[in-house]
């Protein structure tokens, strides 16, 4: 049976990643947990590409997409495939739609084109580009009764837009993440395993996999039949005891109870 490779989204532990020195004592520390496929976003600006792989080497780390903001990919893309092809990582991902990008249908449809130009390019230099979702594509734009992901689904090349599938921001949605994960499998690699519980207020507050309202192991079956590759576990904030290792020490937990 098929089983997806499971590891860590570094946007998680971004505040222990933020020079070269932390970055190589915080894979030593997942190394030293069983992992050795992860995803790259939010770590320091400062640490070179060249830096990356030689702590990845160190780890036996592999780098399954990364999260890159739209202004780098807009204006620096040729420095970011170059990054890409330094540490071995053939996926380009976007982390999030800047608010300026989608005030309107209009507007949201001039980033859609800028974005499939930026996907053909990365495309034509044997990369693939992704988009991560939030909750936010999902809902009506402005004036309009088409949302961000409408046109994402309508107005891209399937074969050069894929998606990070966050499954907690699908939920939060209102929107059902086993339904969006068969439905768009052949353009997703890499789910984003994350978990919340909903404060008085409807907000989310996140928790370690497992602990909150997110049907997990309904996802995990879905993404084993449909053979899609990765899953990382990301948690934004609320960590246990304020304390990230241990809210991914109980997350990894969570991911050795997983069946098929």
């Amino acid at each position: 049976m098929f089983l997806p490779v499971t590891g860590v989204q570094l946007y998680t532990l971004r505040n222990h990643t933020k020079t070269a020195e932390d970055l190589e004592q915080t894979l030593g520390w997942l190394a030293a947990k069983g992992v050795h496929d992860i995803q790259i976003s939010a770590i320091g600006p400062d640490i070179t590409p060249q830096q990356q792989k030689a702590a990845l080497d160190r780890y036996d780390m592999r780098v399954c997409v990364t999260h890159q903001n739209f202004d780098r990919l807009r204006d620096n893309l040729d420095a970011v495939i170059e990054g890409h092809k330094i540490i071995g990582c053939d996926s380009v991902g976007l982390g999030y739609a800047p608010d300026a990008e989608r005030t309107d249908e209009e507007t949201a449809r001039a980033f859609v084109k800028k974005l499939n130009e930026i996907a053909k390019t990365i495309k034509q230099n044997g990369l693939q580009f992704h988009y991560h979702n939030h909750a936010f594509e999902f809902a009506p734009l402005p004036g309009s009764d088409k949302s961000l992901m409408d046109l994402f689904l309508a107005q891209t090349d399937p074969q050069e837009v894929h998606f990070i599938a966050d499954v907690a921001w699908i939920h939060y949605a209102g929107l059902d993440p086993t339904e969006f994960l068969q439905q768009n499998a052949e353009r997703i690699k890499v789910v984003h395993f994350k978990d919340y519980k909903r404060r008085a207020d409807g907000s989310p507050q996140f928790v370690s996999l497992g602990q909150g309202v997110v049907d997990l192991n309904a996802c995990y079956e879905v993404c084993c039949r449909m053979q899609i590759p990765f899953i990382m576990y990301e948690q934004d904030d609320s960590w246990t005891s304020d304390d990230t290792f241990l809210a991914t020490e109980e997350s990894l937990e969570f991911f050795r109870t997983l069946r098929a």
